[in-house]
């Protein structure tokens, strides 16, 4: 049997499998940098189910646990899809060849933009982040934003400072968006985060970045 035919076959039987045991989901595939989950992206629905990394399924996941086996006909999606079941929101990070999908589950929807730059040399009036002057890249995303157990900065060295935790962000990509350190991430439980570094694969967009502390 060619790599194509069992492909195929491998598809179909994790689309079978889901009709038994998942529940429908909704495919959504953005097309642009604004508001993935529009109507207007709505790409078919399917049978889903999902599971943690490794097939287990004999404990319970934890609260960190972000990374999911999708279990689904994936003859009809691809990576950057989102799916949502019920009140759950997955995005599919990789469709590897004969290979398990790999999903990740998203906690918060977010918006990223990029500040503006002074336009003039020497003095300003103002040097600080100002939001009517910066410009939109992402908007109304779904992502998983997860803190980084140990990572953290005190903000000025007194004793009772707390320290500036930092978040891990995935997203998938969206062309022709490119993110880039200093960005600054807005979720909707109203924190500024701002973007440390960023890495772009074949996964999508992986993100460390600090809580903005005033």
């Amino acid at each position: 049997m060619r790599g194509d035919q069992l492909q195929d076959r491998l598809q179909y039987a994790s689309g079978v499998a889901a009709r038994y045991a998942g529940s429908q989901a909704d495919v959504y595939r953005p097309t642009r940098p604004y508001n993935p989950l529009d109507t207007s992206n709505r790409l078919l629905r399917l049978a889903a189910f999902f599971r943690p990394l490794g097939g287990g399924m004999a404990a319970p996941v934890d609260y960190a646990t972000a990374k999911w086996q999708g279990v689904f006909d994936a003859s009809y999606t691809q990576p950057g899809d989102f799916l949502v079941e019920g009140q759950r929101i997955f995005f599919i990070a990789a469709q590897q060849p004969l290979l398990p999908v790999l999903c990740v589950r998203t906690n918060r929807i977010v918006s990223i933009v990029r500040p503006a730059l002074q336009n003039s040399i020497g003095a300003n009036s103002y040097g600080g982040y100002s939001a009517g002057e910066a410009s939109i890249l992402m908007s109304e995303w779904p992502a998983s934003v997860l803190g980084i157990t140990g990572k953290g900065e005190p903000t000025a060295g007194l004793p009772t400072d707390q320290t500036v935790p930092y978040v891990e962000v995935l997203l998938p990509y969206v062309a022709p968006v490119i993110l880039s350190p200093g960005d600054m991430i807005g979720d909707d439980l109203g924190r500024s985060i701002v973007i440390s570094t960023v890495e772009l694969s074949d996964l999508g967009w992986r993100i460390t970045a600090r809580l903005a502390t005033t």
